[in-house]
């Protein structure tokens, strides 16, 4: 299959990556280093090539034999050496490196980088200059789903890896149009798209024809929902190759889906923040994904209702106290520091149970005494002598 030989050229380390760099080999008998010659990319061996290794400053030779290789036995562990060869003119020369005292090291010289690097540079401007061919596309095995917990919202990122195996640019006959699910809000590209990707609403856009090799689109949005238990559907206009989904880990939220084969517990290695890490096989062009995510974290809206009251009460007495004197402003200043303060270890504590859940027996006593003291304050804005009327200052008694 195609797909099988890109993946086997994507495991191919890149020649530039690993030329005259010793590489330890516990196969290989203590004191032994073999030198492998190769043209241009690994599996290109040259044979009957001269090699030439400097071992604490006295040189000694070997002859690759078929397979590209020239070995080099009974080595004294801790000595320094160097390979080198000369391929057509081009002198090839290896880092220093030191013999260890158990195992081997192999040691690749490629020879034509240079030539290979200019080859493939022409081939590629000479690809974007060609036609396109008709053909297809599909999401590689890179493409993934990662849904996230922020600031009270769902936040959901698509990366995706739209692969294209020919070695032309290929026209699939039109764009690629990726409706996002019902109640995605916000969509946006994320850095690292592909200009020929757009969004527009939950409607995502990218322009053909497709280069040869990944095209990169990334999109973020948030999911809206308002029940602990919802669906999920995703249609994928292409191919995928693999189904990978993700979902950050609060409390007991789950998910589950007949497309997954398996859904297991993962940490991210930079944060430590726990994921459910969900995987799947291939999915046909035009197949929808669906999932049912269960425990959704679901605020009350009893919290949100007693800002907004809170917030109107404030302006009232804002709007009020503006018709007062200078009188009282002191006490004013004190009051509303002290219900700021308050209002904040209000929120504090609203944000705990939302992310551990029922508070603890303090918590809940601390937020009983809080509210009780806010309806106080407020109690005592709705007393204050509002002072002199009419004159201010000047005013005859």
């Amino acid at each position: 299959m195609a797909v099988g030989v890109v993946s086997a050229q994507i495991a191919m380390p890149d020649p530039s990556l690993i030329h005259g760099r010793a590489i330890p080999a516990g196969d290989l008998p203590a004191g032994t280093v073999t030198v492998r010659v190769v043209r241009e990319a690994i599996g290109n061996d040259i044979t009957g090539q001269t090699v030439r290794l400097t071992v604490n400053g006295q040189p000694r030779t070997a002859t690759t034999d078929a397979e590209g290789r020239a070995e080099f036995p009974g080595l004294t562990p801790g000595a320094e050496v160097r390979a080198d060869a000369a391929v057509d003119g081009e002198a090839l020369t290896s880092a220093s490196f030191t013999v260890p005292a158990s195992g081997g090291l192999r040691v690749i010289l490629v020879a034509g980088m240079k030539n290979a690097a200019a080859r493939r540079e022409k081939e590629e401007a000479a690809a974007a200059a060609a036609p396109p061919v008709k053909g297809s596309v599909g999401l590689g095995p890179n493409s993934r789903v990662l849904m996230e917990f922020r600031d009270d919202t769902l936040r959901v990122f698509y990366i995706l890896d739209i692969v294209n195996n020919a070695r032309a640019r290929v026209d699939i006959g039109g764009p690629v149009i990726l409706q996002l699910p019902s109640g995605a809000a916000g969509a946006s590209m994320l850095e690292g798209s592909s200009p020929s990707a757009t969004v527009n609403g939950d409607v995502v856009t990218v322009l053909g024809p497709f280069a040869a090799g990944v095209t990169s689109v990334q999109i973020g949005f948030q999911l809206q929902y308002t029940r602990p238990d919802i669906t999920v559907e995703q249609t994928w206009p292409v191919a995928l190759e693999q189904l990978n989904v993700a979902i950050e880990k609060i409390g007991d939220v789950s998910i589950s889906s007949p497309q997954f084969s398996t859904v297991g517990d993962v940490t991210a290695p930079e944060t430590g923040t726990p994921f459910l890490l969900a995987s799947g096989n291939a999915m046909s062009a035009g197949s929808t994904l669906t999932m049912q995510l269960t425990n959704l974290p679901v605020h009350s809206r009893v919290p949100v209702y007693t800002a907004l009251a809170i917030a109107g009460i404030v302006i009232a007495g804002g709007l009020w106290l503006g018709f007062r004197g200078n009188r009282g402003a002191a006490a004013a200043g004190r009051r509303a520091e002290r219900r700021e303060k308050l209002l904040a270890e209000l929120a504090a504590l609203e944000e705990r149970r939302r992310r551990r859940g029922p508070l603890a027996a303090a918590d809940e006593a601390r937020h009983q005494r809080i509210v009780a003291e806010l309806e106080q304050i407020y109690g005592e804005l709705d007393h204050v002598d509002p002072g002199p009327r009419g004159g201010g200052k000047d005013v005859a008694a």
